[in-house]
C-alpha cells in the first residue's frame, strides 16, 4: 500500500501523483537533454540543484536511469516540468522514437 508522508513543505500534487503513479512522473528521456539545452543549463547546474553528480543527469537524459522516488525526483521532474512550459516548442518539435 503506498502511503504519502505529509511534512511541513506537503505538496499535494506530489501527493496526489505518487497515490496515481506510484512515484512522481517524469517526462520521457528523450525531451530532457533538448530542454535543458534550450534553457541554457549545463549537466552540471541541473545536477547542483537536483543534488546529485552530473553522471546521473546523463544517464537520466539517456534513458539509462531514472531517479528514485524522494526529493530529488520531485525537483527533477519539477524542473522539467518547468521547462517544459517556458519551452513548449522543443515537446512540439522533438521527434518520439
Amino acid at each position: 500500500m503506498l502511503e504519502v508522508k505529509v511534512t511541513a513543505t506537503h505538496d499535494p500534487v506530489s501527493s496526489v501523483d505518487v497515490l496515481l503513479h506510484g512515484q512522481t512522473p517524469l517526462l520521457p528521456p528523450v525531451f530532457r537533454g533538448p530542454l535543458r539545452r534550450a534553457a541554457g543549463l549545463t549537466q552540471r547546474q541541473v545536477a547542483q540543484a537536483v543534488g546529485v553528480q552530473p553522471l546521473q543527469i546523463l544517464r537520466w537524459e539517456a534513458g539509462e536511469a531514472e531517479p528514485r522516488p524522494g526529493e530529488r525526483r520531485v525537483a527533477y521532474s519539477r524542473l522539467l516540468q518547468g521547462l517544459a512550459q517556458q519551452h513548449p516548442y522543443v515537446i512540439t518539435s522533438t521527434a518520439v522514437p
